[in-house]
């Protein structure tokens, strides 16, 4: 028997998937109220720490939009005397690194650095967030920076289409229904005053947590923590406003007019559910078997199946409200419609049937095998313990995780599908050619689809 012509070997099995234990952390209070999770990870001399302040987008003021997000982009562009750029120059002095962002729930400083490095790199943290001297000049330049992040979002369908499906699905009230970072009014209104009240307000050590995770104790990270905080002072900040997360109700079918647009950039969903509800483990296989995995129906249906994309996918997005539950792809602008029909089939066959036995253990096969490779950094394992700060997750919520998702049934998926997919309450938005796609779109939802301008937001704000 030839080479050619001969029978290839059985591919080997599969080897049964390997235990895994999540890093041990212990968690400690300073007497001032900031909070402590340290995790020790000795395999190198890295440390990574981030600071989680109670200072994200839905704790924001009414007409401050932004202010958050241009708060904690200022911390590192002067503090303590030094300038953005002496303050750069001295973190790269000690080899570390920096970042600093606010989202919807926190503000987060993030710092990686060695080991022997950390007392000082902590302490540039420390000026940052408790002597931070937010520059009139940097406050001009980081909001010009916005301002045109925003109208170059505007020129571009992704960014488009991510704004007014926002303002479709929250009532116009809600924190959530304007981009985290704000939009052109809020930010152009923004001051010096505004970020310095924000940061008097918000960031306080009873609202601080400091994630540690690397090559170092618990006993050790509390005394330097102790050194370099124990003596900021402050109370604990109110909680955030209520009706972050109030919805519009009823189906909608939307087009946002790109006249001679090739193709279409499709949104389709409605509010999601919280991170702390029951079911998640239920929630997050369901929706990989929906659309969060490369060979999910959405995907297989739309890619695959017709051609109709390069990709398609769906996601709940956690915050501490109720985000956002959406289906994100872009097709031509021809097959718009089509498109659609096939989306709304899909979610509703997710509610009508169990999924198949092949399809939940491909779901939960990915999302068991792919979990311990993603904690193998001190970044990631200190990410991982904001997020269990930040959603306060249990202790054990990651020790669970692979038994937990493992535990999920066809019917269990199911119940998840009836429970948090609703197909009367969906919003359809479409960034497209109206003249192309807004009657069949119309047709397809089973409503009247509307048309608005672009610069439609921008004009009402």
């Amino acid at each position: 028997m030839t080479q050619a012509t001969a029978t290839p070997a059985p591919r080997p099995a599969p080897a049964p998937p390997r235990s895994y234990q999540f890093p041990r952390f212990e968690r400690s209070t300073l007497p001032n109220g900031m909070r402590l999770v340290v995790a020790p990870v000795t395999k190198l001399p890295l440390v990574t720490v981030i600071a989680v302040v109670e200072a994200g987008a839905s704790v924001e003021p009414a007409g401050k939009e932004g202010v958050a997000a241009l708060t904690a982009r200022l911390l590192p562009e002067g503090a303590a005397g030094m300038d953005g750029a002496a303050l750069a120059e001295r973190f790269e002095q000690i080899g570390a690194s920096v970042e600093s962002h606010a989202d919807w729930d926190v503000t987060a400083v993030s710092l990686t650095a060695l080991t022997k490095q950390l007392p000082a790199a902590l302490a540039l943290v420390r000026d940052l967030l408790r002597a931070p001297e937010f520059p009139e000049r940097e406050v001009a330049r980081l909001k010009e920076e916005r301002l045109a992040e925003l109208l170059q979002q505007r020129t571009e369908p992704r960014g488009l289409a991510d704004e007014h499906f926002s303002h479709a699905l929250y009532q116009p009230s809600a924190r959530y229904a304007s981009p985290a970072d704000g939009d052109t009014s809020s930010v152009k209104a923004l001051t010096r005053a505004d970020v310095r009240a924000f940061y008097a307000a918000r960031y306080r050590p009873a609202a601080t947590t400091l994630v540690v995770a690397g090559d170092v104790t618990m006993a050790d990270a509390a005394a330097l923590a102790r050194d370099l905080f124990g003596d900021w002072v402050g109370e604990r900040p109110t909680p955030a406003p209520a009706g972050i997360d109030a919805v519009q109700g009823g189906r909608l079918a939307r087009v946002v007019a790109k006249a001679d647009a090739p193709q279409s950039e499709l949104r389709v969903g409605h509010r999601g559910i919280l991170r702390t509800a029951p079911d998640y483990f239920d929630t997050m296989v369901m929706n990989a078997v929906l659309g969060g995995l490369f060979s999910s129906r959405i995907n297989l249906n739309l890619r695959e199946a017709h051609g109709y994309t390069y990709g398609a996918f769906s996601a709940f997005e956690w915050r501490r409200g109720a985000g956002p539950f959406f289906v994100s792809t872009a097709v031509k602008s021809d097959v718009t419609a089509a498109a659609v029909q096939e989306i709304l089939g899909e979610i509703d066959r997710m509610r009508r049937e169990e999924i198949g036995a092949d399809e939940l253990t491909l779901a939960t096969s990915y999302l068991d095998g792919v979990f311990p490779i993603r904690y193998e950094t001190t970044a990631a394992i200190a990410a991982a313990l904001a997020n269990l700060v930040i959603h306060e997750l249990p202790d054990d919520y990651y020790d669970r995780y692979r038994d937990r998702v493992r535990a999920v049934t066809t019917r269990g998926v199911l119940q998840a599908a009836q429970q948090h997919l609703h197909p009367d309450e969906l919003r359809i938005v479409v960034v497209g050619d109206p003249t192309v796609i807004a009657a069949a779109l119309g047709e397809v939802a089973g409503v009247g689809a509307e048309v608005v301008s672009a610069d439609a937001l921008e004009r009402r704000a």
